[in-house]
């Protein structure tokens, strides 16, 4: 949409991003995102967000089509999988790269849209962009993650999910040789004080407990199992990098980027392998697995040592 209008006689000599947002009704913050994108001209030139208006001066104003960073966008999503398709249920081996569901300053894949393009359909009396996420794995987290398709199925799999009776199994290939082999990490998690996207064990932090036991060591990495107890954002990552041992291709978190490249890491080594739940209907057990992807195979095949 183009707006076209001569400034008017309130508006001369006052900056541009303050007097467009009240000529259009816009916040001054998306008035001076236009000004940026080149998208106000005046007497046909770009008008920067702290220049003034002229008296008399013709301004063209484009605005463009804002995608809503909430709206779920249907489309396939590679090497999204389904591992178990239950009539309450569907558990989704979800691939890296891709989110949970949509959100702000997300602009790839969802697990949301790609079961949309698969043909699910998911009733619950969630927010519409998370229809039927009861819990989260990360976009740089591969593995087994359930999505709930009726309203009984979300309401009973998210409060045992805040019961914490889901059983979440993880694998991953840590740096070094933790000390016990086998061991608990109890230590709060919170937001990093120095980065907003990073996170901490910190003193005020919430309770987090994580419970690990060596599976094989190769020298310089460990694959461990990792069951959580606690289900807070990062927690195995910010965990293991608190007892020195980081993820292995988490550069975030510490890892070594030249132990990454040999193992060709492009991420962390984590893996949500296995999820055990009960039926929210029948009551029996559910139990779903989660093979390792390729490149993660890769890396532990490259720490054995085998073509």
């Amino acid at each position: 949409m183009t707006e076209t209008f001569t400034v008017p006689e309130g508006a001369a000599g006052r900056r541009i991003d303050a007097a467009l947002a009240e000529l259009l009704g816009i916040s001054r913050s998306a008035a001076a995102l236009l000004c940026a994108e080149g998208n106000v001209l005046q007497d046909g030139a770009v008008a920067g967000k702290s220049e003034k208006f002229r008296a008399g001066a013709s301004v063209q104003v484009t605005i463009p089509e804002r995608r809503d960073p909430l709206a779920v966008v249907v489309e396939p999503v590679d090497g999204l999988e389904i591992l178990l398709d239950d009539e309450e249920f569907v558990v989704v081996d979800k691939p890296v790269g891709v989110a949970a569901h949509p959100s702000p300053g997300w602009v790839g894949p969802t697990v949301v849209g790609g079961l949309a393009a698969a043909g699910f359909r998911i009733s619950t009396s969630g927010a519409q962009e998370r229809a039927g996420i009861v819990h989260r794995l990360d976009v740089g987290t591969s593995g087994a993650m359930v999505v709930a398709k009726t309203e009984h199925a979300y309401t009973v799999l998210k409060q045992a999910f805040r019961d914490r009776t889901v059983s979440k199994v993880y694998h991953a290939v840590v740096q070094g040789l933790p000390d016990p082999l086998q061991g608990t990490i109890d230590a709060p998690i919170g937001r990093h004080p120095g980065h907003d996207w990073r996170f901490a064990v910190i003193e005020d932090g919430r309770p987090s407990v994580t419970h690990y036991e060596v599976l094989e060591a190769f020298g310089k990495a460990t694959l461990v199992e990792v069951h959580l107890e606690t289900g807070r954002t990062h927690q195995i990552r910010v965990h293991f990098s608190a007892l020195r041992h980081p993820c292995a291709g988490d550069l975030t978190y510490g890892a070594d980027p030249k132990l990454a490249a040999e193992l060709g890491l492009t991420r962390q080594w984590l893996h949500a392998h296995q999820l055990g739940f009960t039926h929210p209907s029948t009551g029996k057990p559910v139990a779903v697995t989660s093979p390792y992807p390729q490149d993660l195979q890769y890396a532990l095949k490259a720490l054995r040592g085998e073509p």
